[in-house]
């Protein structure tokens, strides 16, 4: 059965790579947008190409998931790698399915680490301008304050400093 799926499994790892290199090029333009503090509508439009990207690797996991299952294998790194030994124990040549493979697990965990590092930075910004956001509308920048009866408020005074 392998003979058959394998040359499946191969255009999909290499379509696989091609996506995540796409992602990582996303992230990293993501990255330098933030770190410019220029575009909010280019960050936008890297948003929109991240989830189109994301789905085409949702796709991907799904049926290379199916592949895998016709040999009774998990979808994991572990499967995968079982998946190329039994292909080469039926000598077929695995080495540039397992170079993909490999260039796939090394790129998700740059994508991975990119992806909290641009999520703490929008973070810090939202924070950030929430509290701008206070401050012009005149309320405490401590968010919790305790009224005479021991109760918790999250504005003992406020009045707004403008309007828009």
């Amino acid at each position: 059965m392998i003979e058959k799926t394998y040359p499946i499994t191969e255009k999909l790892l290499a379509s696989g790579l091609k996506s995540t290199q796409q992602l990582f090029q996303l992230l990293n333009s993501e990255y330098e947008q933030l770190k410019q503090k220029t575009d909010p509508t280019a960050l936008s439009t890297l948003a929109a190409n991240k989830r189109e990207v994301v789905a085409q690797l949702e796709q991907f996991s799904k049926q290379l998931g199916q592949v895998l299952a016709t040999e009774k294998l998990l979808t994991s790194q572990e499967g995968v790698m079982s998946y190329l030994a039994k292909a080469k124990a039926a000598d077929i040549n695995i080495a540039s399915s397992l170079q993909c493979w490999l260039d796939i697990e090394a790129l998700c965990k740059k994508c991975r680490a990119l992806n909290e590092q641009n999520g703490a930075s929008i973070d810090l910004l939202s924070r950030h301008t929430q509290r701008c956001l206070q401050v012009l509308r005149g309320k405490s920048q401590l968010t919790a304050t305790y009224g005479p009866d021991g109760t918790t408020r999250s504005v003992l005074f406020s009045h707004t400093l403008i309007s828009v």
